[in-house]
């Protein structure tokens, strides 16, 4: 598991920031009839989902891979015989590489994180999320939302995102600039890396990052309020776990991000706990559903908490 002190500390922390009508009308929450948890499939992609999977990829080119690995990322071929069978290691064409990475101090309870999915300045935060590989507790604040986009305006007094909550220390800001500096000093090296330090070049490419998906992730739909956030094993530089945050972020469902891109120690974590390694992975703690495949969790998703 991870440097984060136990389950009960994430919800004690979320429910802090719950709108008082969600905690007093709490909805029953119940998984669809005769659902069943897909079994997971390798690199594949349903059908009905592949324009959705390569609108989403085309990040990676206007972003350069930012949002895909770890600080200190570094990768080399081993003998399949030094990595022992309890191990997570990454598999390709009869090859073992073995990953590494080197991170900065962890924060006790998750940074709380006030944004949508298709705003560039929320992606610049998310992208840093991913290379400090820290745990975010996201609120979506999709246009006209009726939850967390009010709660943050009372709380920071503006209109904008993203705006952040560090638990840890107290500190809470706007700027998504201001914000990444904050966490890369807090929490890693205090270098910002160079495709989140280009100014306008910075904000043009993470707008055309999302041309491909352009307008998903910002509407609200309808849902019912989770009692207990959800939690979804992610990072940003995957097109697979980007179709599902969408969905998270227009039924305004709160979840826990737990980051693990390429060198992610949380890597290991999940393959200890389900014994395979694959994202996304949802957990739902209000249904007890916990599931992979993509266009399997938004169908969930959609089904479980839709209106």
């Amino acid at each position: 598991m991870s440097s984060y002190g136990g389950i009960a500390s994430l919800h004690s922390s979320s429910i802090a920031r719950f709108p008082k009508a969600a905690l007093e009308n709490k909805p029953t929450i119940v998984a669809p009839p005769n659902f069943k948890p897909p079994t997971p499939k390798r690199f594949g992609v349903r059908g009905d989902r592949i324009l959705d999977i390569v609108g989403a990829s085309l990040s990676l080119f206007f972003r350069l891979g930012t949002g895909v690995f770890v600080s200190g990322y570094s990768a080399s071929l081993v003998s399949k015989d030094l990595i022992p069978p309890d191990q997570y290691a990454l598999q390709f064409a009869g090859l073992t590489v073995k990953e590494s990475s080197k991170l900065g101090p962890r924060p006790e309870k998750p940074i709380e994180i006030y944004e949508f999915e298709s705003c560039p300045f929320c992606r610049k935060v998310r992208e840093i999320v991913t290379v400090l590989d820290i745990d975010v507790l996201y609120y979506p604040c999709p246009a006209n939302g009726p939850n967390f986009r009010p709660q943050a305006v009372r709380l920071g007094g503006k209109k904008q995102f993203p705006y952040m909550v560090d638990p840890n220390t107290g500190v809470a800001m706007y700027e998504s600039d201001d914000i990444i500096k904050y966490l890369v000093n807090k929490y890693g090296d205090g270098q910002v890396p160079l495709l989140l330090s280009l100014g306008l070049l910075t904000t043009l490419t993470e707008g055309f990052a999302m041309i491909g998906r352009l307008g998903r992730g910002q509407s609200y739909t309808p849902a019912k309020m989770p009692p207990e956030p959800l939690t979804i094993w992610a990072y940003e530089g995957s097109p697979f776990c980007k179709v599902v945050r969408e969905v998270l972020v227009e039924l305004e469902l709160p979840h826990i991000q737990r980051s693990c891109a390429r060198g992610s120690p949380k890597r290991q974590d999940l393959y200890a706990r389900v014994g395979h390694f694959q994202v996304p992975y949802l957990e739902d703690p209000n249904t007890g559903v916990q599931m992979f495949e993509s266009a399997e969790i938004v169908d969930y998703l959609k089904a479980t908490y839709a209106l």
